[in-house]
């Protein structure tokens, strides 16, 4: 399937968006956690890693002209807010938030990656490092006792409900 300029547009826009969330959620969780506990530092050497990849789609939206989404600032205070409660919780609860993102990461990131097939070189290969990078943020919070969360199901639930609409949200507006 042939992507044209406005899809991948579209993809640039919303994982930016995304990218910029999770720094977000990482800093309204170490706001509350702090940077002492071993679970704090799993959150801060994966934020860094969110930093960079948002980097490297700021730099890619500045060289192809691509708008950022309007809605930036809404998950500006959205994603540190979602942050801090779900650290306020608990550090299983931080961790379930980004066991529940990044399971919903790696679904859109996929979808992205079969519909450019061989399109853009450099957005799937920056979408194909980034999605291993995700995989193993999930495979950290599942390690570091996300599921064992209160209220796991019904957290996690809400979250990636949340994600899947910011995602949808993002491509657009």
């Amino acid at each position: 399937m042939s992507t044209d300029h406005r899809s991948r547009a579209s993809m640039l826009r919303v994982d930016q968006a995304g990218e910029f969330g999770a720094t977000r959620i990482y800093a309204g969780q170490l706001a509350v956690m702090g940077q002492r506990s071993d679970e704090a530092r799993k959150i801060a050497r994966m934020a860094e890693q969110e930093a960079r990849h948002r980097a490297i789609f700021d730099r890619m939206m500045a060289e192809r002209a691509v708008r950022p989404t309007a809605l930036q600032p809404l998950w500006n205070v959205a994603g540190f807010a979602l942050g801090a409660a779900t650290a306020l919780i608990g550090p299983k609860a931080a961790m379930a938030c980004t066991a529940a993102i990044e399971t919903e990461i790696d679904r859109h990131y996929g979808e992205q990656l079969d519909q450019l097939g061989g399109d853009d070189p450099e957005l799937s290969a920056a979408i194909d490092e980034f999605r291993a990078d995700e995989l193993d943020h999930r495979e950290t919070a599942i390690m570091a006792g996300a599921e064992q969360a209160p209220a796991y199901p019904l957290l996690s639930g809400a979250i990636r409900l949340g994600c899947r609409i910011a995602i949808n949200l993002s491509r657009r507006i």
